[in-house]
Formats: C-alpha cells, structure tokens, sequence
C-alpha cells in the first residue's frame, strides 16, 4: 500500500505500493534518507527546491517548473509506472509562467500536488479527474488562507484534502489546520506518515 509522509511546510513523500519514492518541494523536516526516484519541484522559492538534501538513486528523475511548463505548454511525464501532469499554479506572489502544481498517478490514485497556488480556474474541470487527495497551501500569506483554501477542496471534490503549507517559517500550525473548514479534509501533522 502506497504511503504519504508529510515533512512538513509544503514538503512530502510518497512511496507508492511498488517503493517508487517521490519527493515533492523538499525543503522542510525529516526523511529525505530513503533513495528518490522521483523528485518534484513547483517552482524556483528556496522554501520549495532544495533537491540536494535528498538522497536520489542514480537514475533519479528530477522535474522543475521548468521542465513542467515549456513555451506555455504544461508537460506529462511516465516514470516507473508513476504519471505526473503538470497544470497551473498561480497568484499574486507567484507568476503563472514560473510555478506549476502536479497530478500525480500512480497505484491506482490520483493526488493533486498545488505547489503555491490560490483558486486557479484550472481546478473547475478537477472533479472530472476523481482525485483521491489535494494537498492545498493554506497560509493566507504567500498563498490563499483557509477560506479560499475550503472554496477550492469543495470545487475539486478530491476525496480528501491535506491543508499543507500553513504558517511561514512553521512545519505545521493546529490553529491553521483548525481554520481550514473543507468537509473532505484530512490533517497530517509534520512528521507523520498516511498509508493513502
């Protein structure tokens, strides 16, 4: 069974059923020991693509902002079975043409990785894709606050929504977590692993 483990800020782990593992922004916490096979950056802030302290096999994939979004064009990727489709992150701290979320396939489930985002026009046609988890950032500092954060998990129908990327300079904020009132969510507190 594929699990999840929330570093903390707006990093995390998926090791999917097969041991394909999957860094998303690393940045924050712990538990970047076990080997990538895959590690995805949304875009270029020094708090999401800290790619040196994870430890990669040799074969490891590594796809940036860059590499997601080319010539306006959002770019799909196969990989160890594991697909990722690049679509659009945006607000006003962070540029249309340099940031990306990723949906992330692999043993069956479908996750939505938002990066730093608020509401993108991109999530109205998300239900259609059955996601079983978003990972939203909530901060209401870089990114859209728990409000908005609640309005997008209720336009994307995910199964369940991960508030992530709570409180500048904190792996995790309860006080946050609490504020984020979407009926699918599901709170991982830093350092803690969900099997999905």
């Amino acid at each position: 069974m594929a699990r999840l483990l929330f570093q903390g800020h707006g990093s995390f782990r998926i090791v999917t059923a097969s041991n394909v593992v999957i860094y998303v922004d690393p940045y924050a916490g712990t538990g970047y020991d076990l080997p990538a096979d895959i590690i995805l950056v949304t875009h270029q802030h020094g708090d999401h693509n800290q790619i040196k302290i994870v430890a990669k096999k040799p074969d490891c994939a590594i796809i940036q902002s860059q590499d997601a979004l080319i010539e306006g064009k959002y770019q799909s990727f196969n990989i160890k079975g594991v697909v990722i489709m690049a679509v659009p992150a945006y607000n006003k701290n962070h540029r249309v043409d340099e940031c990306v979320g990723y949906i992330i396939s692999f043993d069956g489930l479908k996750l939505y990785a938002a990066g730093d985002t608020s509401k993108t026009s991109a999530m109205a046609g998300f239900p259609k894709l059955a996601l079983d988890y978003a990972l939203l950032p909530i901060d209401g500092v870089y990114n859209m606050g728990p409000a908005e954060a609640a309005e997008c998990a209720r336009l994307i129908k995910a199964r369940h929504t991960i508030p992530i990327h709570m409180k500048p300079g904190a792996l995790f904020d309860a006080r946050m977590a609490e504020a984020f009132a979407a009926e699918n969510k599901l709170v991982v507190p830093a350092g803690a692993e969900i099997e999905l």
